[in-house]
């Protein structure tokens, strides 16, 4: 058991464990490997297969994942008023169905009525739209 350990241990598995671990992996993969003296190679062989084994993977936070997650949900967050303008034009020509229902005589009045709820609907659906956009392309 002790001869296992101190094995394991020996200065040149640790230096060589963590000289894998501390690079990146492609510097680790692409790169030339070092002069190792012969002990060390014995110990612990350099290619690089070895070296991606060793490393199980590195993980690292760019600020800009992040930005780039930050403006797909402010995009997704600025398309909800475009379901809300459908559900706008919806209940605009709705209502204009039950008016002309109830008052035929009316049907030249409210179908303008009907046609200005609709643009200002549309136009609110754009706006959202118009941000969306903006915060994708812009930003």
């Amino acid at each position: 058991m002790y001869a296992c350990a101190k094995f394991i241990s020996s200065p040149a598995v640790v230096r060589a464990g963590s000289r894998a671990l501390y690079r990146p992996l492609s510097a680790s993969v692409l790169s030339r490997p070092d002069v190792q003296s012969e002990s060390s190679v014995a110990v612990m062989p350099q290619n690089p297969l070895t070296q991606v084994t060793l490393r199980g993977f590195q993980t690292s936070t760019i600020s800009r994942d992040i930005d780039t997650a930050a403006k797909f949900i402010g995009a997704g967050a600025a398309t909800v008023g475009v379901a809300g303008s459908g559900a706008g034009i919806g209940t605009v020509f709705g209502s204009l169905i039950i008016g002309y229902a109830r008052n035929p005589s009316l049907k030249q009045q409210l179908f303008s009525y009907a046609i200005l709820g609709f643009a200002l609907s549309e136009a609110m659906g754009l706006f959202c739209l118009m941000v969306a956009f903006l915060i994708l392309f812009a930003m």
